[in-house]
């Protein structure tokens, strides 16, 4: 799809996941918004950790080399002191999903959950189906987003979109980058 000469951008959401990674993009155009595509990456939880993260690695550049992003949105990795394990997990993931984007040259840019809920609820503590009726609103769907990692990748979409106001560095990446 060609975007150069508009003012349009993609934004590719990603709630990072070891097992279930959520994305979702979106094409914002003005103030209107439509969604392109939204899905999982799934690995397998029995698999080794590096199988896991090599599959990860090559869906998402495969991914990414389909919908062509302006701009690669990702969520900051937080961790409860009382689950370090799973913080560790979820960074081996948010590793691969940063490198998967340097490597596909698509910016990456990365917001707090709190900022993301705030961005699209008004509250920053927002429920997961506040979340999901919110991107359901915003994005003019039918059906609240399942499961809640799509959801979630599509609202962090949306909250990069909406703090950006100007699309023309993006834009003229991709004209420079991707032709």
């Amino acid at each position: 799809m060609a975007r150069t000469g508009t003012s349009t951008c993609r934004i590719l959401g990603i709630d990072p996941g070891l097992e279930t990674t959520g994305y979702g993009a979106i094409e914002l155009r003005g103030r209107d918004v439509a969604v392109v595509e939204a899905g999982t990456i799934q690995t397998d939880p029995k698999a080794p950790l590096a199988e896991r993260l090599s599959r990860l690695q090559a869906d998402l550049a495969a991914l990414l080399a389909e919908l062509k992003p302006d701009l690669a949105a990702v969520e900051k990795l937080y961790a409860h002191y009382k689950h370090p394990r799973t913080a560790i997990l979820m960074g081996h993931a948010r590793g691969v999903i940063l490198l998967a984007c340097s490597q596909a040259a698509v910016r990456v840019r990365d917001f707090p959950a709190t900022m993301v809920k705030r961005a699209l609820t008004g509250n920053g503590h927002a429920s997961k189906q506040q979340v999901q009726r919110a991107v359901q609103v915003v994005c003019g769907l039918r059906e609240i987003p399942e499961p809640p990692d799509v959801a979630d990748a599509l609202a962090i979409a949306l909250c990069a979109g909406k703090q950006s106001t100007d699309y023309t560095d993006y834009t003229d990446r991709t004209k420079e980058e991707k032709a």
